[in-house]
C-alpha cells in the first residue's frame, strides 16, 4: 500500500512538471497566432485595392525593441507597404532602405504615417526596421506591449 502510494504521488509530480511546462513552452505561440490573427483580420485592411503578397509578418513587441524584415522588390511594379499595431502604440517607427543603406522613406519625416506606397525603378532589395517608440506614459514602470505587423501590397501591371 506504501509502494502503490509513492508511485501515485511521483506519477502526480511528472504530470504537473508536464503541465507546466507544456504551459510555458504554448504561451508564446498562442501570442503569435493572436498577433498573426491581428495581422490578417485588421492589417490587411490597409492595403486598401492593392493585392497582399500572401505573407504575414507580424511579431508581438515591446516599447524600445526594433525589428527588420527583407523584401525583394521589382522594378516598374507598384507597391504599398503598410505597418500596423495594436492601438497602444500610436506612433510606430519605420524606415525603408537600399542595399547601400540609404534611406529611402522614413515615417517620422511624414507624421508617423504607416503606408508608403513605391514604385523601383530598379529591383532590389530593400530593408524594413522598425522600432516601438518608448512612451512617456510607461512612467509607472509597466512594459506595454503589442502586436506590429509589416504587410506588402502590390497592385497588378
Amino acid at each position: 500500500m506504501i509502494l502503490y502510494s509513492k508511485m501515485y504521488i511521483a506519477m502526480k509530480k511528472i504530470i504537473q512538471l508536464i503541465t507546466i511546462l507544456s504551459f510555458i513552452l504554448l504561451v508564446p505561440f498562442s501570442g503569435y497566432a493572436q498577433c498573426k490573427g491581428f495581422a490578417k483580420k485588421i492589417c490587411k485592411m490597409e492595403l486598401g485595392s492593392y493585392i497582399h503578397d500572401g505573407n504575414y509578418h507580424a511579431a508581438v513587441l515591446t516599447e524600445g525593441e526594433e525589428a527588420e524584415l527583407y523584401k525583394t522588390c521589382s522594378s516598374g511594379q507598384e507597391y504599398r507597404l503598410t505597418v500596423c499595431s495594436s492601438e497602444v502604440f500610436p506612433n510606430i517607427e519605420f524606415k525603408v532602405l537600399d542595399a547601400n543603406n540609404r534611406v529611402l522613406f522614413f515615417n517620422r519625416d511624414h507624421n508617423y504615417t504607416r503606408v508608403w506606397d513605391f514604385k523601383p525603378q530598379a529591383s532590389q532589395q530593400l530593408k524594413v526596421w522598425v522600432r516601438v517608440p518608448v512612451s512617456s506614459k510607461s512612467s509607472s514602470g509597466d512594459v506595454v506591449s503589442g502586436c506590429v505587423a509589416i504587410m506588402f501590397g502590390f497592385k497588378n501591371k
